[in-house]
């Protein structure tokens, strides 16, 4: 018999508090981050889009990995930001394109748009009302894309945000900018966890993937992308008191980011707001030094994490597992490598247990 969700959520609820292994999501083959195929028609038709994701859970459901079957209203990075009034492109075999930035009027707007209305959160509210009218309880729902503060910021207010960061005279302006941007994404973030039936402080998230993770004191999650391209000290002023502010109002948070940038990671790792980070970019980052900040902080590695060159997956994990019991860190694995079949993936998982266990 399959662990159920509840099953799976007090194994979660455990790890929280610092007890057993560490987890690891190990997917039953290959899989593309997004299903794509024929994702225009998908977008726009919220059963196809279901159908779409379903798709890619169900394996999940009986296989051996610490992941919940997890499915979402997948309609990209302009999610919250098309609630603004930003314009976006479907393209074939392509995630939803930003069009251009906003002028400061229409950014101003945002304040007075009823988010419910909105024909994007509409598509994401009829996801989640067919989920729960088929009957799948053994796969959840769980937030469609939400970008973090300053990040939609940029994408509202195009790239002239890097040159009014800096600029003194414009420091009024991003004050009003970042406080709209906040106010946009705890109105949406409060709206989805709603149609969710999921407490504010609180969540299952499966990043993107079709394996979730249930938070017990955390409710929301956001990508920074844009914050990379920043230096140390923008990232004090600007980037971090937003990312505490918009946390605190879910209890804690889960931040996402890709590209390179350490002082980032340091710093979001000193946050008591943030209790776990991902990687979009493991590659770029000495694996011993992430798992050391980690461990430093008491915050939680949710990632991928690289492969060396010809490692197969018992050398994998076993490197791993050491570093992770070497260094202290708690890991929610997400691995790079693993093997095909139900046995072997078996194996896997109570190897990573084993060697994980605290």
């Amino acid at each position: 018999m399959p662990e159920s969700i509840e099953q799976k959520r007090t194994a979660h609820e455990a790890f929280w508090r610092g007890e057993g292994p560490s987890l690891i999501l190990i997917p039953p083959g290959e899989q593309e981050l997004y299903d794509l195929a024929n994702y225009p028609a998908c977008f726009r038709e919220p059963e196809r889009m279901w159908q779409s994701e379903l798709r890619r859970a169900e394996p999940v459901v009986d296989w051996p990995t610490d992941g919940i079957p997890t499915v979402r209203p997948n309609l990209g990075v302009t999610f919250v930001p098309s609630m603004a009034g930003l314009a976006f492109q479907l393209r074939d075999d392509s995630m939803p394109w930003p069009g251009e930035p906003l002028d400061r009027d229409a950014i101003r707007q945002a304040h007075a748009v009823d988010v419910d209305a909105t024909p994007t959160m509409r598509l994401a509210r009829e996801f989640y009302e067919i989920h729960r009218q088929s009957g799948r309880t053994d796969i959840a729902a769980y937030h469609a894309d939400t970008q973090g503060v300053f990040d939609l910021a940029h994408l509202l207010n195009g790239d002239e945000t890097f040159y009014e960061v800096v600029d003194p005279e414009q420091a009024a302006w991003l004050e009003e900018l970042l406080q709209i941007c906040h106010q946009l994404f705890t109105r949406v973030t409060r709206k989805l966890k709603s149609e969710l039936d999921e407490p504010a402080c609180s969540m299952l998230h499966g990043h993107g993937t079709s394996q979730g993770v249930y938070f017990p004191h955390a409710g929301t999650r956001m990508a920074e992308d844009t914050a990379i391209l920043l230096s140390p000290a923008t990232l004090d002023q600007w980037i971090l008191p937003a990312i505490v502010r918009a946390a605190t109002e879910f209890g804690r948070a889960f931040v996402h980011f890709c590209g390179k940038h350490p002082p980032l990671l340091q710093r979001l790792c000193a946050l008591p707001e943030v209790c776990a980070i991902d990687l979009g970019n493991p590659e770029m980052y000495d694996t011993q030094w992430v798992l050391e900040r980690g461990a430093e902080s008491g915050t939680v590695l949710y990632s991928r994490l690289a492969a060396e060159a010809g490692e197969d997956w018992q050398a994998y994990v076993r490197r791993l597992g050491r570093l992770v019991r070497q260094t202290g860190a708690r890991v929610i694995l997400r691995p790079l490598v693993f093997p095909g079949t139900r046995s072997d993936c078996q194996t896997m998982q109570e190897l990573w247990h084993d060697l994980t266990q605290v």
